[in-house]
């Protein structure tokens, strides 16, 4: 029952419901929430990737590769209806459904948001989804529908955006985080 707590967050702090923290677990710290440094990472990696986006629409689509590191790294402009590495073409509103399902998540998590790691890691999950999101509402071939633009294409490997590397860069930071024990309210626990 106490663990199932944890998870869902009711009560909101060992002191709230009379109790002391339990065993292996540490009362999480007093002090600011980390709201603002979630809103700042996810509005930096958000406006990273509208810019980059529009670049390459106005530079670089309909126009050959850039070859960044000989044939290793390149920038190439391809529209991306599905999800990583192309899949699920045919999902598109099925990702834009998730997409807004991971932004309302994070919003709730918010309010409880006392860790500043986990601040950095929702903020870069945020700000990609957010970037991903806008490329389904509002490009073509419609809303909903829009295909995401894609244009880092490492050698041997799909190609991708700067909303999908902060999308994965907050993935592994949170496995990270989970790893040691830290929790988004502040709390370590020893598993």
């Amino acid at each position: 029952m106490a663990e199932a707590e944890r998870i869902i967050g009711t009560p909101d702090t060992p002191e709230a419901a009379g109790t002391e923290p339990e065993q292996g677990e540490t009362a999480r710290p007093r002090g600011k929430r980390r709201i603002a440094v979630l809103f700042a990472v996810a509005t930096f990696a958000y406006a990273l990737d509208l810019i980059s986006k529009m670049i390459v629409v106005a530079k670089l689509e309909h126009h050959a590769p850039i070859r960044i590191i000989g044939d290793w790294l390149q920038f190439e402009a391809i529209r991306n209806g599905g999800a990583a590495f192309g899949f699920g073409e045919a999902f598109t509103v099925i990702f834009t459904v998730i997409a807004a399902a991971v932004i309302v998540v994070i919003a709730r998590l918010a309010r409880k948001l006392y860790s500043l790691p986990w601040a950095v890691a929702l903020g870069l999950l945020l700000g990609g989804a957010l970037g991903n999101l806008t490329d389904r509402i509002f490009r073509s071939p419609g809303v909903f529908e829009g295909r995401v633009v894609d244009f880092i294409s490492p050698k041997g490997f799909a190609v991708f955006n700067l909303a999908d590397s902060a999308i994965v860069c907050g993935g592994i930071l949170i496995v990270l985080l989970s790893f040691k024990g830290l929790d988004p309210d502040g709390t370590v626990h020893k598993d």
